[in-house]
């Protein structure tokens, strides 16, 4: 029994009764799950790889798969190997007998392997759910193989369920327990354990508690102004909470503090701190300092995760599960799966705000611009309800199907980046790449690019053409942060393609960015580059857009209380003044601008121009 209080159970049930479904529910929140396959042979059977494939689409891509082969043993070490913070799904144990019965392993003591299985169940320390057929409701076999097979496999079954702590018996997608009871494992939201059992010694650390749910403000369109009115880009936007009424090109947003984050860093040199300090993380420190506008900033503490979920057409889905990202988006939606796991970890509410389904980019347009404006501002409003509900750090997550194709095409529209060399290749369940889903999603991408080369390339010209409504969310999202100067964690290909657009509307939105963790996807480090967004870690996450971030928050989150909680070394305090600054420099810094008196008065150096250079100007785009 493992230390979490899970249970081992047993499910049986006939072909295609639901069993291998059921199965799984039971374990449908588990954190992580190995499934493990006991499947022999079948290469050469079309219709048995399709059943194979049809399980694969089914579980989540978090699942790692692990096969047992024609050696039955494996398993039995699987199961005493298992540690206690580990779930295992055995489907299903027909695929064992089967190995335990190969003739090439006669002469054997088939009896043998069963009761070291049924040892090694008992004493595993992880949750474990085996799925077997039941056979012995059904006619005799007519060949001796087959009666030997429908023996052993009862044999099996007797000597598992006995082992087992709760039996199911599943006919015609309807269960009924034989033995025990358990309830499936919900995250985060589970806070009592699925089977009864005595407490342990050491009882299980209780999951974190749930995020609240925050829903979207909507606001209606407005009305069509009459005949003779002002219509189009002329009307003014209500975005009166951030005291702005127009998104347009060239937009002048507030900056972060030029002076506090570089002070900030010098002062981390000075602290009293073991070794060479707190390294990369001194990244974060220096962008909190800034965008607080202190040298000594604290911690965040009020975080909003906003979800931001769409879906496409075309070839940018090619190979994409529609129905597992409608899934993801419903838990969100709720506070559960990863992210609502994460959240709660990091005491975030969530903000989840789906977008319509889009065209597909090679035909045409995948949307109107007016409903790209609209999408700006439905971004924009989702910032004014972070700042007004008092959070210090909006993480930018997204779910939405084809938004890497989309974020490469953008990639691609803004900086001339290689399709080819930055869309991530596409992977299904099981750890595996499907290669031909990602040609068609390059064939899009190129088509797309060459059907708008000579198209206009503004903000909303890309949006329109190729990006998509939850890119013109996100981008939203990032000017209205930067207008309300609340920093902005972003980690993927949707975040990265709304900074590239946002930049083209003000460029001041980047200095708002903060990209914690560069994952393995090079569209987002190139994407990065081009934003000048130096990553704080490269630890090489690849949760999903947003899990990243909330996954290294906790670190960021203690680097940034240390630079402001500790103490300046005592071997300094004789060098710099109370705030940890060296103050002998703004004296030589006076003494210089006198000696440069006597060759005439100082020309003023407009710092607010600079910073607002078009981007292109500043890469050379």
């Amino acid at each position: 029994m493992s230390e979490d209080r899970w249970n081992t159970v047993l499910v049986l049930g006939g072909i295609r009764s639901g069993k291998s479904g059921f199965a799984e529910s039971l374990i449908s929140g588990a954190p992580s799950v190995r499934y493990v396959a006991t499947a022999v042979g079948g290469d050469d059977d079309p219709e048995w790889q399709g059943r194979i494939e049809a399980h694969q689409r089914r579980r989540p891509q978090s699942w790692t798969t692990e096969e047992t082969g024609a050696d039955p043993a494996a398993l039995t070490e699987l199961l005493r190997q298992a540690g206690p913070q580990e779930t295992l799904l055995v489907d299903d144990l027909g695929g064992w007998v089967a190995a335990v019965l190969n003739p090439a392993r006669q002469p054997n003591d088939d009896e043998a392997d069963v009761t070291a299985l049924a040892d090694a169940l008992r004493a595993t320390a992880a949750r474990v759910v085996l799925v077997s057929p039941e056979v012995g409701l059904s006619l005799v076999p007519v060949t001796p193989v087959g009666r030997a097979f429908a023996d052993a496999l009862g044999t099996t079954n007797q000597a598992l369920a006995e082992a087992s702590d709760a039996v199911a018996l599943v006919v015609a997608g309807q269960t009924t327990w034989l033995k025990g009871h358990a309830e499936p494992i919900v995250a985060p939201r589970v806070t009592s354990r699925p089977i009864a059992v005595p407490t342990p010694m050491t009882p299980a650390p209780p999951p974190p508690p749930p995020p609240t749910v925050v829903a979207p403000v909507v606001e209606p369109e407005p009305e069509p102004a009459p005949v003779g009115a002002l219509s189009g880009a002329t009307m003014t936007l209500p975005l009166v909470s951030s005291g702005l009424t127009e998104i347009k090109p060239g937009m002048d947003l507030p900056l972060p503090s030029a002076d506090a984050g570089p002070d900030a860093r010098e002062r981390l040199s000075r602290l009293d701190l073991a070794g060479g300090g707190l390294g990369a993380l001194s990244e974060a420190v220096e962008f909190a300092a800034a965008t607080q506008s202190s040298v000594t900033p604290h911690a965040w503490t009020g975080v909003r995760v906003v979800v931001i979920g769409g879906r496409r057409t075309g070839g940018a889905v090619a190979g994409t599960d529609t129905a597992d990202v409608e899934r993801r988006i419903a838990e969100a939606e709720l506070g559960t799966g990863l992210l609502g796991r994460l959240a709660g970890q990091a005491g975030a509410d969530i903000s989840v705000q789906r977008t319509p389904v889009t065209g597909a980019m090679e035909d045409g347009p995948v949307t109107s611009e007016r409903e790209v404006e609209a999408a700006l501002r439905d971004g924009w409003r989702l910032a004014d309800g972070a700042a007004d509900a008092g959070r210090d750090v909006i993480v930018l997550a997204g779910i939405s199907a084809g938004v890497e194709a989309a974020a490469t095409a953008v990639l691609a529209a803004t900086t001339g980046a290689e399709p080819v060399a930055t869309l991530p290749r596409v992977q299904v369940p099981g750890a595996r790449y499907d290669d031909t889903a990602w040609m068609a999603r390059c064939a899009a991408v190129r088509d797309a690019m060459h059907r708008i080369r000579q198209e206009p390339r503004g903000a909303v010209d890309v949006l329109r053409q190729v990006g998509g409504l939850d890119i013109a969310v996100a981008t939203g999202l990032l000017l209205g942060a930067a207008a309300r100067r609340i920093p902005v964690l972003v980690d993927g290909p949707l975040g990265i393609a709304a900074g590239l657009v946002a930049r083209d509307l003000a460029s001041q939105t980047r200095h708002w960015c903060l990209l914690p963790e560069v994952g393995t996807l090079a569209l987002v480090k190139q994407g990065a580059d081009v934003l000048g967004l130096t990553p704080v870690l490269q630890v090489g996450l690849d949760l999903g857009e947003g899990a990243n971030a909330l996954s290294v928050l906790p670190v960021l989150r203690t680097a940034i209380g240390l630079a402001s909680a500790l103490p300046v070394h005592p071997a300094m305090l004789g060098e710099i003044g109370d705030d940890g600054l060296d103050d002998s420099s703004a004296d030589e810094d006076d003494d210089e601008d006198e000696d440069t008196d006597e060759d005439g008065p100082d020309l003023p150096f407009n710092t607010a121009a600079f910073n607002t250079l078009s981007p292109r100007t500043e890469w050379g785009a």
